[in-house]
C-alpha cells in the first residue's frame, strides 16, 4: 500500500528505490477505526498525514456549539492542522476518521530533515503546499461570493465520489447551510 506514496510523489518528482527507501523511513503507517481522532482539538497535532485508503474530515465547532467542516480528505490527499503542526502550537480543528483509515504519518522535525536531506522532497512538499493553498482560495471565495446552488454543483462535480461516502449532514455542514437547504438543492 506505500507504493501509493510513492506513485503520489512521481507524479511531480522522480525518485529512486534508494530515495523511497530513505523517505518511508522517515514515515510511520497507522490503522485507523472508524471516528478515531488523528487531531484533536485543543492538543498538540505533530503530524502531517497521507491518507492511503479511508476518509477523514477536519472540523471546528464554534462558541455557538455549530460545526464547520473545513476540509475533507481522501486517499492520495495530506491533512493535518497546518499552523499546529508547523508551529508546534494546539490545534484548533478536530481530524477525525469517517471509514476506517489507513495513513502515513511525518512529524514535523522528520519533515524538515527529509527535506534537507533530500531537496526532490522539498520541491514536492513547495509544490503540494502551492497546490493546497490555491485550493483554499478557491474554497474560500466559493463560500463568500458563490449560492448554495453553485457551491453544491462544484462539490459534486469536483467530488462525485465524496457525495456517496459522506453523510448528507456532513455535506451541509461542509457547503455551510443546513440540511434542510441541502434537501431541497438535491430534489431540485
Amino acid at each position: 500500500m506505500v507504493d501509493v506514496l510513492r506513485k503520489h510523489i512521481e507524479d511531480i518528482v522522480s525518485i529512486t528505490d534508494e530515495e523511497f527507501a530513505l523517505i518511508l523511513s522517515y514515515f510511520t503507517k497507522k490503522s485507523c477505526k472508524k471516528h478515531q481522532y488523528l487531531v484533536e482539538m485543543g492538543a498538540l497535532a505533530p503530524n502531517e498525514y497521507f491518507v492511503l485508503q479511508g476518509l477523514v474530515k477536519s472540523s471546528h465547532i464554534d462558541q455557538s456549539g455549530r460545526t464547520h467542516i473545513l476540509q475533507f480528505a481522501m486517499e492520495n490527499w495530506w491533512i493535518s492542522d497546518m499552523e499546529a503542526f508547523q508551529k508546534g502550537t494546539y490545534a484548533t480543528v478536530d481530524i477525525d476518521c469517517l471509514e476506517k483509515t489507513e495513513v502515513l504519518y511525518i512529524t514535523y522535525k522528520d519533515k524538515e530533515k527529509l527535506c534537507s536531506e533530500l531537496a526532490k522532497m522539498d520541491y514536492f512538499f513547495r509544490i503540494k503546499s502551492s497546490a493546497g493553498n490555491v485550493a483554499l482560495q478557491k474554497r474560500v471565495l466559493m463560500l463568500m461570493c458563490a449560492t448554495a446552488t453553485e457551491r453544491y454543483n462544484s462539490l459534486i462535480r469536483q467530488y462525485p465520489d465524496l457525495y456517496q461516502r459522506v453523510s448528507k449532514t456532513l455535506i451541509a455542514s461542509y457547503l455551510g447551510v443546513t440540511r434542510e437547504t441541502l434537501s431541497r438543492l438535491t430534489s431540485g
